[in-house]
């Protein structure tokens, strides 16, 4: 049995978009599938009659500075991101996270936009490029469009990408300036379940001892990829300091709404072990600004 009636290789953004909309049945973007295509063999997805490989649009393959941005497609495996000198410049949350999802055989296929456009609220690439400020591209019928990052979602597995009729094209990112860094961290399972207990990326800018501005995600700290920005407020032009820290800390489980987890953690669990991996990142992202 097809998985698939038609199969095309749109050269253009716009191709793209016109392929997806004039498909005579249900149809869907495809880069490194490795979610789709066994979701599709397994059942777990509904049928669809057209796939639209994005892999030969060169928008969503680039991965370059552009002005005063570091621009990312969402079609670049995920392994070219980790291994690119200039993410490792410009935004080492991203290169740590994308260096931990899956094993070397599914980074070399799966692509940033594909963690992206799950919309799972600890997905590694997500949670990074959130701490990042990322803008995100997307295209329409009407043109292509940016918009915050976070707006991409809606809630756990639900983008606010309509799949029929947009794509993500890629991700806008702010080129580092001196004495800011950004770090990356998670705890996992020693086996068996993919997505992490808990995630946490910052990034951070500093002057002497001082945070003068700084980004907090934290994976799955509510039903979308979680921005602590009241953790932020309490840490930003502060010196930093064990009371600062703890102070931080307080505001960051104030705000979060960690949920259970079947097969990973519980809510209180994950509130228990929130604070030392806060920490052990946001000490790395300082060490590495200074």
């Amino acid at each position: 049995m097809n998985l698939w009636q038609e199969y095309k290789r749109p050269a253009s953004v716009m191709e793209a978009i016109q392929a997806l909309t004039s498909a005579s049945g249900p149809a869907l973007p495809i880069a490194g599938g490795t979610d789709l295509l066994l979701d599709l063999k397994q059942g777990r997805h509904a049928p669809i009659h057209t796939l639209i490989d994005l892999t030969f649009v060169p928008e969503m393959t680039a991965l370059e500075v552009r002005g005063d941005e570091l621009y990312i497609g969402a079609a670049v495996p995920v392994n070219r991101v980790a291994l690119d000198p200039l993410t490792g410049t410009h935004a080492q949350a991203l290169v740590e996270a994308c260096n931990l999802i899956a094993g070397p055989q599914v980074r070399n296929t799966a692509t940033l936009g594909g963690n992206v456009a799950h919309a799972l609220p600890a997905a590694d690439g997500t949670i990074a490029l959130t701490a990042l400020d990322a803008q995100a591209e997307v295209a329409g019928v009407s043109g292509t469009r940016r918009m915050p990052f976070t707006s991409l979602f809606l809630g756990p597995g639900k983008s606010a990408i309509d799949k029929a009729k947009e794509i993500i094209v890629g991700f806008h990112l702010p080129l580092s300036t001196p004495h800011s860094a950004s770090c990356f961290k998670r705890i996992m399972r020693p086996q068996g379940v993919a997505l992490p207990i808990l995630n946490c990326a910052i990034w951070l800018e500093r002057v002497g001892d001082v945070v003068k501005d700084i980004h907090i995600a934290v994976g799955p700290g509510a039903s979308t990829p979680f921005r602590a920005t009241e953790a932020e407020s309490a840490l930003r032009g502060q010196a930093l300091n064990e009371e600062s820290i703890d102070r931080t800390v307080d505001a960051l489980l104030g705000q979060a709404q960690f949920r259970t987890s079947a097969r990973r953690a519980t809510s209180d669990y994950r509130k228990h072990i929130v604070g030392g991996l806060f920490k052990d990142v946001l000490n790395t992202a300082w060490s590495r600004a200074g």
